[in-house]
């Protein structure tokens, strides 16, 4: 059944039988098509219209497909477009994905498979939207896990509230942003929000920078200067990092928050505060107190409203959507296209620790938007620290990466292991130990293996399918000479194939471990 608000596909073709080919294919699952003889109709329908997902060859008369999908690329990075080309015609197949294709179609194609890409491209159109959708709904802060859910319950709690806030989490995790969305929520949105990281300025400094100071105060003072606390006057000051304030500091931000009064450095005339204070911290502040870092008392008094931050591990669903955010950014701040994640690469991404929380994403995105070399971003184009950094986690040491070996290719899980520059790095957060029951649904291993063929053609390499054949086949007589205890006999007979035939391919192949039957 066709879902809800679906465009049509768009089917893009000077070959009248591969149209009517397809428009019935995709008629039989329901799905709504146009189509197009040339590339030029295609892009002036564009002005006006716009497809779910874009179909199209790319050898036509007059305008090109891969002209039609620069033109598409440029208004409507998000839409989906695969590209039709002869199977030997291996340089399109790689102009089409660095003009970011979503996929390329060998012709002559199967039907079945062909229907089975466009539903994949369709997904991931409507992902794309719903993407989009909630960053249009939530600009402040971008969340859909139930952690953050909690979040902006709060925040909406606290909406009429002046109450003091103290907001705990790792840092990285955007305390800030929370603490802007309170204020914007708040009475006082009207006045200014004032912000301060107190472990950035330093001890003698930040009690001017809290409190301003009188000209002369100081050797330097050559003039009086107002603090953080006037200047958010009527507003809120969000005061980051309290736990490392200096405890003569504690006990004056204290009598601010007891008595809303202060002084200038080096003043003597009393200043009168009204200010709504949002505090916080990484660090355990119960632990700070009781080994007598920080004031009990001034713990007290920020610790009215408690707001968690989850970390980054926490809500890895949100992963996509911050993903699809900081890209948007980064593109937009340099003037250039917005790059979009494969599916294997957001998988990657979100099955990292990210110790530097969502900091550290959108930095990984600034990286990528400058350095990833197409348009679509597979796992190989990510920095190589982030392939350490997940076999790290994967065993618990520092060691060398996995190699090729380790795995064989049909059982790399959305692309374990990739090849990068001749080496390999592992790629995925779980990947499958050899002692290991590997469950998946009935294509998978398919998808998987026209992925790492995929991905073997655009790197250039040669003899793709006898490389292949032969992890594949290395990968079938090992699960059943595994299966039967080595008994190669027992193998052959399990494989349906004859007795030389298993002896000889497990001498080409070194397939250890067999006993004679």
């Amino acid at each position: 059944m066709q879902k809800q608000n679906m465009k049509p596909i768009w089917i893009v073709d000077d070959d009248d039988s591969i149209r009517w080919v397809l428009e019935k294919a995709l008629a039989r699952e329901n799905l709504v098509t146009r189509s197009f003889s040339n590339a030029r109709d295609a892009m002036a329908a564009l002005q006006t219209d716009l497809p779910q997902v874009l179909v199209s060859d790319i050898r036509m008369h007059g305008a090109s497909g891969l002209e039609l999908l620069q033109t598409v690329k440029a208004k409507y990075p998000g839409l989906p477009v695969i590209i039709m080309t002869a199977f030997s015609d291996l340089d399109s197949a790689v102009a089409a994905f660095q003009g970011g294709a979503f996929e390329y179609l060998a012709k002559p194609f199967d039907l079945g498979k062909a229907v089975e890409l466009i539903r994949r491209a369709m997904d991931e159109s409507l992902r794309e939207a719903n993407v989009e959708q909630s960053i249009s709904e939530t600009p402040e802060i971008l969340g859909q896990a139930p952690a953050m859910q909690d979040v902006f319950r709060a925040i909406g709690r606290l909406s009429q509230s002046n109450v003091t806030v103290l907001i705990t989490g790792e840092s990285g995790s955007g305390k800030e942003l929370v603490a802007r969305a309170l204020h914007k929520h708040s009475p006082r949105s009207s006045q200014p929000f004032i912000a301060l990281n107190t472990a950035a300025i330093p001890k003698d400094l930040l009690e001017s920078e809290l409190f301003g100071h009188e000209r002369g105060a100081f050797t330097g003072a050559q003039a009086t200067r107002r603090g953080r606390f006037e200047q958010a006057e009527g507003g809120t000051l969000f005061l980051d990092e309290i736990g490392d304030m200096p405890a003569d500091l504690q006990t004056r931000l204290l009598r601010v928050l007891s008595d809303g009064h202060f002084y200038r450095v080096g003043g003597h005339q009393p200043m009168k505060a009204n200010v709504r204070v949002i505090a916080a911290t990484h660090q355990n502040l119960e632990a700070r107190v009781k080994d007598g870092l920080f004031r009990e008392d001034l713990y007290h008094r920020l610790n009215v409203i408690r707001l968690r931050l989850p970390s980054l591990r926490e809500r890895r669903e949100d992963i996509p959507l911050l993903t699809k955010f900081f890209l948007s950014q980064s593109a937009k701040q340099l003037g250039v296209d917005v790059k979009r994640m494969s599916e294997p690469a957001l998988n990657f991404l979100s099955g990292l620790e990210f110790p530097g929380n969502v900091r550290q994403l959108e930095n990984l995105c600034n990286w990528i938007t400058v350095m990833a070399p197409g348009q679509t971003v597979e796992i190989f184009d990510l920095p190589q620290d982030l392939m350490h950094a997940s076999h790290q986690a994967d065993t618990g040491t520092a060691g060398t990466p996995l190699s090729a070996s380790a795995l064989p290719a049909v059982m790399r899980e959305a692309g374990a292991i990739n090849h990068v520059n001749g080496g390999t790095f592992p790629l995925s957060s779980g990947y499958v130990k050899p002692d290991q029951t590997y469950h998946q649904n009935s294509d998978s291993w398919m998808s998987l293996l026209e992925a790492e063929a995929t991905s073997m053609l655009l790197q250039g390499q040669s003899e793709v399918i006898d490389k292949l054949g032969r992890n594949f086949e290395s990968v079938v007589i090992k699960a059943a000479l595994k299966h039967t205890h080595g008994r190669k006999n027992d193998a052959a007979i399990r494989l349906g194939i004859g007795r030389n035939t298993i002896t000889r391919k497990i001498q080409e192949l070194g397939i250890d471990g067999v006993k004679d039957d």
